[in-house]
This record gives C-alpha cells, sequence and structure tokens, in this order.
C-alpha cells in the first residue's frame, strides 16, 4: 500500500508546475518515499522495538504528505478531487501504520 502511494503521489508531481518541481514536489515525493523506506528499513531483522521505532517515522513522514497535500492546495496546484482521494488514502494508510505500531509487543 505504501508502494501504491508513493506511486499516486510521482503521477500527481508530474503535473506540478516547473516552478514547483525543485521545491514541493520534490519535498512531497521524498516524503511519500520515505514512508514505505522506512517499513522496509525496519522490517529486516531487527527487534520490535526498532521496528515499531520506524514506523513512528513512516507515520510522521505521511504527516509529512498530508502537509504537502494542504500546501499544493492552498496554492492551487492540487485540484480539489485529486486533494480528497490523496488525502483519503494517505490517512487510511497512517491509521493502518498506528494499528500496526501499537500491536507489535
Amino acid at each position: 500500500m505504501a508502494l501504491d502511494y508513493s506511486f499516486e503521489i510521482n503521477k500527481l508531481i508530474k503535473k506540478f508546475p516547473s516552478d514547483e518541481k525543485y521545491v514541493l514536489a520534490q519535498q512531497l515525493q521524498r516524503a511519500a518515499d520515505s514512508i514505505a523506506l522506512n517499513i522496509a528499513e525496519g522490517s529486516t531483522g531487527q527487534s520490535n522495538a526498532e521496528f515499531k521505532k520506524f514506523l513512528g517515522y513512516s507515520i510522521r513522514s505521511g504527516i509529512e504528505v498530508v502537509g504537502c497535500l494542504y500546501l499544493g492546495r492552498k496554492r492551487g496546484i492540487i485540484v480539489e478531487d485529486e486533494f480528497l482521494i490523496l488525502y483519503a488514502s494517505i490517512e487510511n494508510l497512517i491509521v493502518k501504520l498506528q494499528s500496526l505500531r501499537n500491536n507489535i509487543n
């Protein structure tokens, strides 16, 4: 799910104007990629405590994505329909990550 979300963000930022390609677009893509990458890094042979720490990083990256989506919408770069779909998806992903983190002993 995190990889799919990152792919959706990549499709979105390809439509950004050139003056945002190296500002908001890069920040948004890095944050979206960081969600999946932290899950992967934390899940490889780590202790449960270490995995929970990396899930926390993923959650924070998800919150960063939310902030970027709001900035994009406010700047008129992200249209409302795209915003609502991407916001609902990241909200769902964050809830699932929080649930996973809370259920690791």
